[in-house]
């Protein structure tokens, strides 16, 4: 028997399995996947370490957070600026000078701000309703119809005036010069991947790989007291309500026998007609060397590409409109009638989750626990 049986290797379960361990709790962690570390696993080719679900770029303003991180890895000053290409005009992201500089020729930050109340003004626009209206009242027609409508509606799958306004408010929107885009005070990638560092949070904790714990669920739970569950709260209860909707993401990863590609981490392609939502070359997460600081001379590169989510598909972001919110909270009751299984992380609890939030959520909830 142990204390804890924690379904999913993912941050969510290795912070609660390290954390539960250091009490003094026995724990047992298992995952359906071959490896550890859920959706932030790197893998290494070509020795680089590529994302093989997506980039991921650790920024926190939580400082408890990053002292946690920084006790398994060490992070790099690897900061976020991606550029958006629309038909091959190179546009700079967060949408700061450079970006209203290429868009208007303008020059004076007062000149972008009267160029975007202009542009509002004649959309008519007041309190904003959707996402298509939230966009042209941040940044103006131009901006919204280049930069933002054809990647958005790619992404979601639908057009955006049927989207919800919030999706787009935390967009960084800047009269400056400034290219970081998540402006956070801590901001970095593991040196040595993400693999690696969930690898150090496990240190010394059972871990079983490729274990379906729902087709086995009386199984796993007579082995433990308690059991943490990071998967889809949906799936758990055999969808007995329903589906709840994620878009999921399908990624094409090619190596390429040049040393640089595009010279930039992220590229998203904004226009409609470019199936792909961006393009990640992982190599220059770290700067384009290997782990002992020696240039690369290959490179690997990872095409996006955004897609309705259904059963067997990798469930990425939670379509929070209001019939899902419903749904889930409909889940979530059922839920609260197991008072043996916790509900954890970004499927368990249908929420999106920065990673910097999931640590600090499985850091609260083990701090509840003992």
């Amino acid at each position: 028997m142990f204390d804890y049986l924690i379904v999913g290797a993912g941050l969510f379960g290795a912070t609660c399995a390290r954390e539960l361990t250091d009490a003094g709790k026995t724990c047992l962690v298992i995952d359906k996947r071959p490896h550890i570390a859920g959706n932030v696993y790197t893998e290494q080719i070509e020795r680089i370490h590529v994302h093989k679900y997506g980039a991921h770029i650790f920024h926190t303003n939580n400082k408890q957070v990053w002292d946690y991180v920084q006790r398994f890895a060490t992070f790099n000053r690897f900061t976020n600026s991606p550029v958006a290409d629309y038909h091959g005009e190179l546009y700079s992201l967060p949408f700061n000078m450079y970006t209203f500089n290429k868009m208007w020729g303008v020059v004076m930050p007062e000149e972008a701000a009267a160029k975007i109340e202009k542009q509002r003004k004649a959309a008519g626009i007041t309190e904003p309703k959707n996402l298509e209206e939230q966009a042209i009242s941040l940044v103006g027609t131009d901006i919204y119809e280049k930069l933002i409508k054809g990647y958005t509606q790619k992404q979601w799958g639908r057009p955006c005036n049927e989207l919800p306004a919030f999706i787009i408010k935390r967009l960084p929107v800047r009269l400056t010069f400034d290219n970081n885009y998540f402006n956070a005070l801590y901001q970095g990638i593991p040196i040595g991947g993400y693999t690696k560092m969930v690898a150090n949070m496990l240190d010394g904790i059972g871990v079983q790989l490729g274990v379906d714990y729902l087709a086995d669920k009386a199984k796993w739970d007579g082995m433990a007291e308690k059991v943490i569950f990071t998967g889809p709260i949906d799936a758990y209860f055999n969808y007995c309500l329903g589906n709840l909707e994620y878009r999921s993401v399908r990624f094409e990863t090619e190596v390429l026998n040049k040393p640089n590609f595009q010279g930039n981490a992220a590229v998203n392609y904004t226009d409609a007609e470019t199936p792909w939502t961006r393009i990640i070359e992982h190599k220059w997460f770290e700067f384009g060397k290997d782990e002992n600081g020696n240039d690369l001379p290959k490179t690997v590169i990872s095409r996006e590409f955004s897609s309705e989510w259904k059963p067997g598909d990798e469930p990425y972001y939670p379509v929070n409109d209001e019939k899902n919110s419903n749904l889930y909270q409909a889940y979530k009751a059922l839920a609260e009638k197991k008072p043996k299984v916790i509900f954890g992380g970004r499927l368990g609890e249908y929420k999106y989750y920065d990673m910097d939030q999931v640590i600090a959520a499985a850091l609260k909830k083990v701090n509840e626990l003992v």
